[in-house]
């Protein structure tokens, strides 16, 4: 797992390759992020399914009701059959966006 921060937002990395571990890591170090908006960064991993990116709605639904921005960045998926729950782009550069433009609503009062 690597951790980059760039101001008001960590990026997590995936650098094993076991995404359920991954999953269990980053949920047990949570506290270490929460006051941080997360990009998960799992371009690592081909071939992912669903089912497996939505063990990541937990995780997101208690971050978001922190007001704070949660998006998983992943290249080989179907966006399109993604839960609603879940902020899932295809590079870091929309992930940055996603968090920019959530920022900003935030900041109005939506």
């Amino acid at each position: 797992m690597k951790v980059d921060q760039k101001g008001h937002t960590v990026c997590i990395k995936d650098t094993q390759g076991d995404l359920v571990s991954f999953l269990m890591k980053v949920t047990h170090e949570y506290k270490t992020f929460q006051k941080h908006n997360i990009i998960i960064d799992i371009r690592v991993h081909k071939n992912l399914s669903i089912k497996e990116i939505s063990g990541f709605i937990p995780l997101s639904r208690i971050h978001k009701k922190a007001k704070k921005s949660f998006v998983i960045v992943t290249s080989d998926l179907d966006h399109n059959a993604v839960s609603d729950k879940l902020a899932v782009v295809r590079s870091l550069l929309e992930a940055h966006d996603i968090i920019e433009m959530e920022e900003i609503e935030r900041d109005l009062g939506f």
